[in-house]
């Protein structure tokens, strides 16, 4: 049994459904390389999941990110785009109609060590100051250390023009997303 505390991380004042979700370039980061890349660009290419996680190697950015890979959700190359070779191939036939990109405060170092030893088709951009996570609203202090925060879990779904068309947040730590409705919130695109 793992022994931790649920904590309480309060409200939040996070961008919400039919809003235009901000804009940002930042290194997107793959298991192979790392680019600067804009989030407008990536939704230039179609519907968007942008998942927020904690740093690279922590428990729940690999569960999220796995969990997606596993269920077929999601486009695999989103440094190149939705037409590159490598897409995933997705057991739901609507799954796959949305490319996947989370936002971490890891390094792309770090990233790309994180998606490679962890067999993740996804991109991740590179956050460190954890500018994105405030554009957004779903910043969370860590405990205990002074001067540092991360995003909290959450999940987007946008359409191509950036609006946002779903959104979950976590209220508590540790909190894990309602991934059917996720991928309903896709195919409904």
């Amino acid at each position: 049994m793992v022994d931790f505390d649920v904590v309480d991380l309060g409200p939040t004042d996070h961008v919400a459904v039919g809003e235009t979700a901000p804009d940002f370039t930042r290194p997107l980061a793959t298991a192979e390389e790392w680019a600067d890349r804009s989030l407008a660009s990536i939704a230039d290419d179609g519907p968007t999941v942008l998942v927020f996680t904690t740093m690279a190697g922590a428990f729940l950015a690999k569960y999220t990110l796995t969990e997606l890979r596993d269920r077929g959700v999601g486009i695999a190359d989103p440094v190149h785009g939705a037409d590159a070779d490598d897409a995933v191939a997705a057991t739901d036939p609507g799954s796959d109609a949305a490319t996947v990109v989370a936002v971490s405060i890891s390094s792309p170092y770090e990233l790309v060590r994180f998606l490679d030893e962890n067999e993740l088709p996804y991109g991740v951009f590179s956050d460190p100051a954890n500018e994105v996570a405030e554009a957004y609203g779903v910043v969370h202090d860590l405990d205990g250390m002074a001067a540092i925060a991360e995003p909290r879990p959450a999940i987007f779904v946008l359409d191509d023009e950036r609006t946002i068309e779903y959104a979950w947040v976590a209220e508590e730590w540790p909190d894990t997303p309602p991934y059917d409705d996720v991928e309903a919130a896709i195919d409904d695109l």
